[in-house]
Formats: C-alpha cells, structure tokens, sequence
C-alpha cells in the first residue's frame, strides 16, 4: 500500500534547531510518522521533549553550538546511541540578521553564513559518511527559503546562506544518490515564527504581504509536516536534488 511508503518506524532522524517554530514542528511530524528523535540545539526543548514522547517515541537531546563545526562529528556518534544508526538528518538551525546592505556588519555577515550554510554543508558531509558506512542509504532535508530564489531586502547574509543551502543541496545530491542518500531541501515561505515576529508586529508590512500569498494566510509549522514526512521517506526515493517551496503560492504571483 502506498501509505506504507511514508511510515518511519524504526527509523532515526536528527532534527537541528528543534526548540520551537519549523523545527519542532518538522520533529513532531517525523515522530507522528514513527521515528525517533535527535535534538541539536543551544537551550533544553522542554516542550518538544514532552510533544515526542506524548507521541511515543524517544527523544535524545543533545546540545551545541553549530556555528562551531568541531562539535559535529561527535554529535553524529552520540545520535548512533538510540538504535545504533541514523537514518535522517534536518538541517534546520538557523538565524537572520535585519540591517541596509549599505550597513552590514561583518559580524552580521559571518554569524549568519557560518550557521545557516557552513554548518549545513558539514553535517550533511558527516551524516553521509554515517549512511555509507552503514550501507543502507539516508535521506539530508536542508531548510531553504524563498530567498534561495529571490533577493529580499535588508537580509544581505541570510539571502547569500539560503541561496547557497539551495546550491549545495544539488552538489550533494549529485555525488551521493550513487549511495542510495537522497539531499533535498524545504523553502519556507512567510511563516508564524520567531524570525517573522518583527515583521508580523508591523501592520502595514504584513498586510502587504499576506495581500500577495494567494493562500492568504501566514504558514505555521504543521504545512511543513507533509513535506518533511515525504522527504523523509521511501516515498522520495527518486527525488534528489529538489527545493519544495512550501510558500503558499508566494512564488507563483
């Protein structure tokens, strides 16, 4: 039945930056599919740890600071403890920085690309050196964005970082479906989160912005759960490469 497809039991997936917003969302969804989850993140996601295992499944938190790759290789070891392998990662974790391009920082810029691209391509790198070593393949969702296809404003670090998360999702993708590893990514549109709360708070601003969503509403959480199941499952196995803008109808106005 094709519904089996989409069952994760058994399975083992990373979730990054799981506390709140997308990435808890996106972990729950892969528990209400059957897998267990590994969180990454800076603080205790008391909230998602309860959300798991009210669902049944375990939860193994695990805390670092991905802008400091050191601490990659040894959180894929410590994720192997649940079953002994890792089936899925998501490279979630992420930050924005809002300032004129004209008045970037350095600072601004290197925070940004270090955690929203740089960590993304070497936990990628690790977890599929984990997948062969195991030989039964993976699956890496990295989180794009609608700026990984359009320029924005006032973003200059986070349209670089999200542009190249889409550009690395192809090269990986290239060089690892031979290994039965499939690379996609999810691009968010405007979505009811922490990094959206300044926006949301200006009215003219969201009102400009939910008049061009043909869905007319802003995303939550829960529009991410069907993508990152498939994505995340045999169902996808011949999908390599691919950017799934989950935008409301965003990019097609």
């Amino acid at each position: 039945m094709i519904l089996d497809s989409f069952q994760l039991q058994g399975k083992v997936a990373i979730v990054t930056g799981c506390d709140t917003g997308l990435g808890q969302g996106m972990a729950r969804a892969l528990a209400q599919a059957g897998a267990d989850i590994v969180g990454v993140n800076v603080v205790e996601p008391k909230e998602t740890i309860a959300q798991i295992e009210g669902l049944g499944r375990r939860f193994l938190d695990l805390r670092a600071n991905l802008s400091d790759i050191g601490c990659i290789e040894g959180l894929v070891a410590k994720a192997k403890t649940l079953t002994g392998s890792i089936d899925i990662l998501v490279n979630n974790a992420g930050i924005i920085r809002r300032e004129d391009a004209i008045k970037f920082s350095e600072k601004d810029w290197d925070d940004v690309v270090d955690l929203n691209l740089k960590s993304v391509f070497f936990f990628a790198q690790a977890a599929a050196k984990q997948f062969m070593a195991q030989g039964t393949g993976g699956k890496i969702i990295n989180v794009a964005s609608m700026l990984s296809f359009q320029g924005g404003v006032r973003v200059p670090s986070y349209t670089a970082s999200k542009s190249g998360v889409m550009g690395i999702t192809r090269l990986m993708a290239n060089e690892w479906a031979s290994h039965g590893i499939n690379v996609n990514a999810i691009a968010p549109g405007y979505m009811a989160t922490n990094n959206t709360a300044q926006l949301r708070a200006d009215a003219n601003r969201s009102s400009a912005i939910l008049e061009r969503i043909p869905a007319g509403r802003w995303g939550t959480p829960d529009d991410l759960a069907g993508p990152v199941v498939f994505l995340a499952s045999k169902a996808s196995d011949y999908v390599n490469g691919y950017t799934v803008a989950v935008d409301g109808g965003w990019l097609a106005r």
